[in-house]
């Protein structure tokens, strides 16, 4: 395991804690037997399979194909590759998960993260298996890795987790800033750079009717500029009132983890 790798699970088991300290974390409102099921298992299988599987494909293939281009960036300024990433991983994650609260049958591979009723670090790994292994972003980044990203992808990414993180995490950190009037400027330019807990939970609101939810936008994961450039913000400092999907069957701790290995009834739909 690598350092930047053991420096994100660090992070991310601190929240463990904190949510564990503050909040209800293993019993969140209307919690369900395989919602832990479905936690434990995609947590495991996203960052000990997919990402690293997806990842080393990539970096494979284009060492097969793509020779000539080792090593091509890593002279490179600090900027202009960390301009590549957020290009080709952060904006290609933007599009992909756009796309697949777009096209129904690919919200089969991203139901898993909305289907339980509350948000909290647990649920930031929780995605079917072929969600990650289609993911662009990653396979972009194996191919900028190859072609010299080098300790500069390591940076970047441990932020952008870390940024995720607190997005997802029930300890809802803005809410308690936006109370303090001389952060309001910061937290004016914050809520539109990068992912808050108030703009991310309004993704993950239950009900349309909710004024503060907004699932079918709020789509950045480091960055909300994604958002703000291509019409999908919703910014409201609140929180929605419930969390979850509606009007939609009940789903399967087993299709929420290999669809389309295993399918579920109604599993073309999506939340209108």
């Amino acid at each position: 395991m690598e350092i930047y790798q053991i420096v994100i699970l660090t992070i991310f088991f601190s929240l463990v804690l904190l949510e564990i300290l503050f909040t209800n974390f293993f019993n969140k409102n209307g919690q369900r037997t395989k919602d832990g099921v479905v936690e434990f298992f995609s947590f495991f299988q996203v960052l000990f399979l997919a990402q690293p599987l997806a990842f080393a494909l990539a970096y494979g293939l284009t060492d097969m194909f793509a020779p000539s281009v080792k090593g091509l960036i890593s002279d490179w300024s600090i900027f202009a590759i960390l301009g590549l990433l957020l290009i080709f991983d952060d904006l290609a994650q933007y599009l992909w998960h756009r796309l697949c609260h777009s096209v129904p049958i690919l919200y089969n591979l991203h139901r898993p993260h909305h289907d339980p009723e509350y948000l909290s670090i647990r649920v930031v790994y929780r995605n079917g298996l072929f969600y990650y292994l289609l993911m662009p972003g990653l396979w972009f980044a194996g191919i900028l890795f190859y072609m010299g990203s080098g300790a500069i992808y390591f940076f970047y990414i441990v932020i952008k987790q870390t940024v995720i993180f607190g997005a997802h995490t029930d300890l809802r950190w803005d809410k308690k800033l936006y109370e303090i009037k001389w952060m309001h400027p910061i937290m004016w330019v914050l809520e539109r750079t990068i992912s808050t807990p108030s703009t991310h939970w309004a993704h993950h609101g239950k009900h349309a009717s909710d004024e503060n939810t907004h699932y079918k936008g709020n789509y950045g994961n480091l960055l909300f500029i994604w958002d703000m450039i291509f019409g999908t913000a919703k910014i409201t400092r609140k929180y929605p009132k419930e969390i979850g999907v509606e009007n939609l069957f009940d789903a399967p701790a087993s299709y929420q983890l290999l669809w389309p290995i295993f399918k579920a009834p109604g599993s073309n739909k999506q939340p209108d």
